[in-house]
């Protein structure tokens, strides 16, 4: 057998269980954010405190959107061994649906961001008997 198509087969492979291990840890980065944003919920309705939900959602927010960059890279790296025309179509298929994905998760993050420090700061300025606009 040639040498070079050895090695080839090689690198595909260890590629390919490479791809596996990112798709693992982005799935995990899923579950992780998840679970804590369910057991932050969960520590609000039992201790009846109204809850700040947009802080929940945050949370979970950045972990979805850590997750996503993990996928993308599992996609850039299924395609890095001798792509196909048509892997690189889906490719980017997958990459301009992520990425906006991820733009648009970023950009609710910030505005929810903005949104929770302005209440935050009014509240604060309330109890410190201030006028709060």
């Amino acid at each position: 057998m040639n040498p070079s198509l050895e090695v080839e087969a090689f690198v595909q492979g260890l590629v390919q269980w490479l791809r596996f291990i990112v798709e693992i840890i982005g799935a995990c980065t899923i579950g992780i954010g998840a679970a804590i944003a369910l057991g932050r919920f969960l520590r609000a309705l039992v201790t009846q405190q109204e809850a700040d939900f947009n802080a929940i959602r945050l949370i979970l927010a950045r972990y979805l959107a850590l997750a996503l960059e993990f996928q993308l890279g599992a996609d850039i790296l299924s395609t890095a061994v001798a792509p196909g025309w048509q892997e690189i179509g889906k490719l980017g298929a997958i990459a301009v649906i992520r990425t906006g994905l991820n733009f648009f998760l970023s950009r609710e993050m910030k505005e929810e961001r903005s949104i929770t420090e302005h209440e935050t700061g009014v509240a604060e300025k309330a109890q410190n008997g201030s006028d709060p606009l």
